[in-house]
């Protein structure tokens, strides 16, 4: 069974300035960038984006869907749970939750953690012993997701199963790279 790839990218990222998921990278877009990388590693990728927007807003490459949250200005929660109702019509095993603003994790971290990844578990990458993105939660936990509301994303979810918490050590720093300013996104295009 393979993974299903959630893009979240309906949130309004205040502190970049203006609309970071259209910001330039290597003659792209940062939003873009991510979901390339996201496609050459799982088997379906799926991007969160709010009502009215289109994939070719934002140069989307062909092979990923849209979805949308209706309620994405309430919180990430609003955004994940859009996306986990979503996978209503899926058999994939795990879904793995990433942002569209970390576009630095290689293609072979991914299926790295694609292959580490079950239906009874809730998987993150380890980096210099900190926990990075994406997340990938076992088909078990999709009810859950679905029922999300607010701001804080899955931590409610992975608070009430730390025992089901596996962490996969990798050797990728873009693991931990998400862009919150433009400061960032030069600091880590930089690095690349």
């Amino acid at each position: 069974m393979m993974i299903v790839a959630l893009v979240l990218a309906a949130g309004q990222g205040r502190r970049f300035g203006t609309d970071k998921r259209r910001a330039g990278l290597e003659g792209s877009t940062l939003l873009a960038r991510s979901v390339e990388r996201a496609l050459e590693a799982f088997g379906e990728v799926r991007v969160i984006l709010r009502v009215g927007e289109r994939a070719e807003d934002f140069g989307l490459p062909a092979g990923c869907r849209v979805i949308h949250s209706p309620d994405a200005a309430l919180g990430m929660g609003h955004s994940l749970a859009a996306g986990a109702a979503s996978l209503c019509d899926s058999d994939a095993r795990a879904v793995a939750v990433l942002l569209g603003d970390m576009p630095w994790i290689a293609p072979s971290t991914l299926r790295q953690l694609a292959d580490a990844a079950s239906a009874s578990t809730i998987l993150f990458p380890l980096y210099d012993g900190q926990r990075g993105h994406p997340v990938l939660f076992g088909r078990d936990f999709w009810p859950r997701l679905a029922d999300l509301r607010g701001d804080e994303g899955a931590r409610a979810v992975v608070a009430v199963h730390r025992e089901r918490c596996v962490s996969l050590q990798v050797d990728d720093a873009g693991v931990l790279r998400d862009v919150d300013t433009p400061e960032a996104l030069l600091r880590w295009a930089a690095r690349a």
